[in-house]
């Protein structure tokens, strides 16, 4: 008989963006969660700003599949109509970099797309169950346009296509998710400028005609153009989840206006609020101050990891940072410094130390001085409380202090609660949090690349014998190349390295 799914034993509560509040979460289809997450406008490096959203994110979906829970994860990359400044004027963030580096907007689109897969990657987080893109929707997003017109809720001016805002808000709240009223919104704006195709300033373009020197359009009935930004996301999020799914995701900053206006869309296109829950990741600040390349009071994962910078004193580990990421809770902000990223990174150790400890720790007939069953439902309770890593962590090194005490012999533990203990220390520490043991790895390593060498020193010998001499020569000078030296002795050739 199949075992109950976890998630039926656990009450999970996650903090409702639009009801400021933490709320029993209950999916739309039992055991099933569609979770969508705005992923990076691929113009550039990703940032370790992004890296704390999709780690947060990444904590998420890791619980949830933790939990037994199927999870649908669609992020989206934005591959076009992201203008400068988050606004409707403007120059295309990818077109722009195109054109200072001179090359064509999807060699860029690809360059920073491999990046952010290859740093995300480092960090360990798993890669979403879909992964659209923006220019891969343009006929979905000319269509959702079309039935936004039909209900209402939108007007074209000069080829472009605008959200009317105003409209939408005498049936509708527009601003419900970042607790503004459109009353003093408009209080609070200038007039428009005579050049402006709006009726008002807080209308926003789902539609854009392009310039002549606008590189990236796509016919559409209205224009060439492209579409807005913020369409795209109600456009991939709704063609793969549905049109209301259980879980939104973002950075903080995209709760106004880009979730506002995602809200806005998808009223206005199904008559239904698309999201039941919607949860924001906080910022990070480096040394007490907001990251800003302007100000040069910024760090790339890059440069996080290789130590090549002059903020941080050393290098430190993917799995140390992300450590680091996680010892704060995802809506808090959170302070990079080299003195925290220290002590974070002598934390993680012990708790690494302490992993590798368990495995020979006697078992005995009784556990005293440490009740493991409460230590378990303690661990749950934390992230079941909107994904509470800090606390979760705090709970392993309750066991760290307990395991070490076993191991001095000043408490006991009995067969069945170590293995308890070795179950929910594995699965809290590399499931659910992500994390990596940087000494098994390197071990694991080390032991493939001497089966790897061993294997080409037996072809060499091959060789040799066989008096094929230049294959001989060509395996041990292209292993010195690499840095690793054949030394051929009595007992036969063995190699170090250099």
């Amino acid at each position: 008989m199949a075992a109950s799914p976890l998630y039926k034993n656990e009450e999970l509560k996650i903090y409702n963006s639009i009801s400021g509040q933490k709320e029993i979460f209950t999916p739309i289809t039992e055991g099933n969660i569609g979770m969508y997450v705005c992923g990076p406008t691929v113009y550039s490096n990703v940032h370790l700003g992004n890296c704390r959203t999709f780690i947060s994110f990444d904590l998420v979906f890791r619980y949830l599949k933790h939990l037994d829970y199927k999870v649908r994860y669609v992020r989206n990359i934005t591959d076009a109509g992201h203008l400068e400044n988050d606004a409707d004027e403007g120059e295309d963030k990818v077109a722009k970099k195109a054109r200072l580096e001179q090359l064509e907007p999807m060699e860029i689109v690809q360059r920073y797309t491999l990046d952010f897969h290859q740093v995300m990657s480092k960090f360990n987080s798993i890669p979403p169950s879909i992964e659209p893109t923006a220019t891969g929707h343009i006929v979905e997003q000319i269509e959702i346009i079309k039935t936004i017109i039909d209900n209402g809720f939108a007007y074209e001016s000069n080829g472009s296509i605008y959200f009317d805002v105003q409209k939408f808000n005498e049936t509708n709240h527009y601003g419900k998710l970042s607790g503004r009223n459109l009353e003093d919104m408009i209080a609070n704006t200038r007039e428009l400028s005579a050049q402006s195709d709006k009726k008002n300033p807080q209308d926003f373009a789902l539609w854009k005609r392009a310039e002549p020197q606008h590189i990236m359009r796509w016919p559409s009935p209205w224009s060439d153009g492209f579409p807005g930004w913020h369409l795209e996301c109600t456009v991939m999020s709704t063609k793969y989840l549905g049109e209301r799914f259980d879980i939104h995701g973002g950075g903080m900053d995209l709760k106004f206006p880009h979730h506002e206006c995602e809200i806005a869309q998808g009223e206005a296109a199904c008559g239904q609020t698309p999201v039941n829950y919607w949860m924001h990741a906080n910022m990070l600040t480096l040394n007490g101050k907001k990251m800003s390349k302007s100000t040069g009071n910024t760090i790339s994962p890059e440069e996080l990891f290789s130590g090549n910078n002059t903020i941080l004193n050393k290098a430190f580990e993917a799995t140390v940072v992300r450590f680091f990421m996680l010892q704060a809770h995802y809506r808090s902000i959170l302070d990079f410094s080299n003195d925290a990223l220290e002590a974070s990174e002598k934390g993680f150790y012990r708790l690494m130390d302490a992993i590798q400890t368990i495995k020979s720790l006697p078992a005995d007939q009784i556990t005293e001085g440490f009740d493991v069953q409460l230590w378990r439902t303690a661990c749950y309770d934390a992230m079941n409380d909107d994904f509470n890593s800090p606390i979760l962590i705090a709970k392993l090194f309750d066991a760290v202090k307990f395991i070490n005490t076993v191991k001095e012999q000043k408490a006991k533990i009995s067969a069945a609660d170590l293995e308890i203990l070795k179950q929910t220390i594995h699965g809290f520490v590399f499931d659910v949090l992500g994390l990596v043991n940087i000494n098994e790895t390197s071990s694991d390593i080390s032991d493939k690349l001497s089966g790897t060498v061993e294997l080409l020193i037996k072809l060499r010998t091959e060789a040799r014998a066989n008096k094929d001499f230049a294959t001989s020569d060509k395996i041990r000078d292209e292993l010195l190349e690499i840095g690793i030296q054949l030394k051929d002795g009595r007992e036969g050739t063995s190699f170090s390295l250099n």
